[in-house]
Order: C-alpha cells, then structure tokens, then sequence
C-alpha cells in the first residue's frame, strides 16, 4: 500500500508553461514590435516630403516602439498570485475528542464577555 504524504498535489492543466516555450513567446512578441517599428522607419523616410503630419506619427512611433518592445520582452514568465483553481486538497483530520475519564475544557469566553475577569479562590 502507499503512504500518503501530506505534500500539495498539483493537476496538470494548473502548471506554467516550459521555459522554452515561455522565452520562445517572448522572442516572438520582440521581433514582431521591431519589425512595426522597422515599417514606421521607412513610412517616416518615404512620406516625409509627401504627407508630413502621417510622417511625424510613424517617426513618434518609431522612437516609442523600441521601449514597448523591450518592456513586454522582459515582462518575464506569468506571476502565480494564487493557488490554480485546480488545487486538489488534502483530505482533513477529524478532530480529536476528549475521552470519558477526561475534565471537559473550559469553553473560551464569548466577544461580550471578554471584559469581565472573575478570580477564584484557586491561589491561596
């Protein structure tokens, strides 16, 4: 029989994806920013004498891009906040009770009651 250990278990559709995977995405997201800024680029060059304020937007676009690119490149993998919803739980421990030949415990006082100390005649 196994022995059940009381580590976390995990379904698989609740991993991350594989780092190669991951810098493969990234590398994807990079080229494509640059090469839409590589296009605002040559637009500037060629519409500059033709259609100056089409010009000037690809030219804010061109200098803009770069940084976009390189911040969501190094945005990095996806940050687990949280447990996946398909955390699978341990099971719980019923509580222990107290055998017949036991004193109950005293019940902890109520919110109202917390104020009130009484003393007993226990110290002497």
């Amino acid at each position: 029989m196994r022995k059940q250990s009381s580590a976390q278990t995990f379904r698989i559709t609740g991993a991350r994806q594989g780092l190669t995977e991951d810098v493969r995405g990234r590398q994807r997201r990079y080229v494509i920013s640059m090469s839409v800024r590589t296009v605002a680029v040559i637009l500037t060059a060629v519409l500059w004498n033709v259609e100056r304020p089409v010009a000037i937007i690809t030219l804010i676009a061109g200098l803009v891009l770069p940084y976009i690119a390189v911040v969501i490149a190094n945005a990095g993998r996806e940050n687990v906040t949280s447990l996946p919803s398909s955390f699978i739980a341990a099971p719980t421990r019923p509580e222990l009770t107290a055998r017949s030949g036991d004193a109950p415990a005293e019940p902890a006082p109520e919110a109202g009651q917390q104020g009130s100390t009484e003393h007993r005649g226990d110290h002497g």
